[in-house]
């Protein structure tokens, strides 16, 4: 994801990194090249005029808009659950530290604070992982042949503040509130979980594809008796704007990943790092930098 302050009207017209742009450039220069064969043939194929207008354009326009908006719609409420789960992420993690660092004494026998944090931290790190589907490194503290090792952290930390409970070192009343942010970090795993279990139905994203390339192929053939010369520019226009919907639409379905437009995990992973570390006052690593990290994908 990329992270930007606000830009004049100006600089936004020649944005290039965060946007999809770059990964449509060889279909809009596909559809330039068609564009320029129905203006030099007068919107002919094989030797036969192709009998379109704007007026089928107009109306199909209309209908491939509404899906678009549909499948935008249906992409930005996955993005939105995601970030909402990890902001949910951040707010238990937070609680649960606090809480054990007011009511656990430091020097407490046989229990080891700054390793109870640090498995905290651990649990973020290891969900962000699992759903990238990439390999946490070496000293994280979990198995490394777990399926799920962030419900496997999860579990362990009950289990350790469990034992505090059973020892008699706090009541029942913060044993209850430990839990509740337990429960709440598993809601968090589970809720990730469903959404990159679950994607946008494939045939939908079939659909779209089809519509929206065959929209833009037979474009140029209806605008060139309209518009002429005008043809290209217009045609490649148009098919910018419907691409690009689509292409927005398939990233963002997908928070989890790694394109420009997906949450940048690194950054949430490494907010929360350093917020529990400074609750307990250890040295608090630098933040991840959004936009300098996703330029190198």
């Amino acid at each position: 994801m990329i992270v930007r302050s606000h830009q004049n009207w100006l600089r936004m017209l020649f944005v290039w990194d965060g946007s999809v742009l770059r990964s449509i450039v060889p279909q809009l220069v596909f559809l330039f090249f068609v564009a320029m064969f129905a203006l030099v043939t007068d919107g002919t194929l094989f030797g036969e005029k192709v009998p379109l207008n704007t007026t089928p354009f107009t109306l199909i326009g209309l209908t491939l808009a509404i899906f678009l908006a549909f499948r935008n719609n249906a992409s930005f409420e996955r993005y939105i659950e995601a970030r909402t789960l990890w902001g949910g992420a951040l707010i238990s993690s937070r609680a649960l530290v606090s809480t054990v660092i007011a009511y656990v004494p430091e020097d407490y026998p046989g229990f080891d604070r700054q390793a109870f944090v640090r498995r905290v931290i651990a649990f973020s790190t290891l969900l962000k992982h699992q759903l990238r589907h990439t390999e946490p490194r070496a000293n994280l503290p979990v198995q490394p042949d777990l399926h799920y090792p962030a419900v496997a952290v999860v579990h362990e930390l009950r289990e350790r503040l469990a034992k505090l409970v059973q020892k008699g070192a706090v009541d029942h009343t913060v044993a209850w509130t430990w839990n509740r942010q337990l429960d709440e970090l598993m809601n968090v795993v589970g809720g990730c979980e469903r959404i990159a279990s679950t994607p946008i139905p494939f045939p939908y994203a079939v659909l779209l594809h089809r519509t929206v390339y065959t929209y833009c192929l037979m474009l140029p053939f209806g605008l060139v008796d309209s518009i002429g010369i005008a043809t290209p520019l217009i045609s490649v226009f148009l098919s910018y704007t419907l691409l690009a919907l689509e292409a927005i639409a398939g990233q963002i379905a997908e928070p989890f990943g790694t394109s420009p437009n997906s949450l940048a995990l690194d950054s949430i992973v490494r907010h929360i790092e350093r917020s529990l570390l400074e609750m307990c006052g250890e040295p608090v690593p630098p933040p991840v930098t959004v936009k300098a990290h996703y330029e190198l994908t």
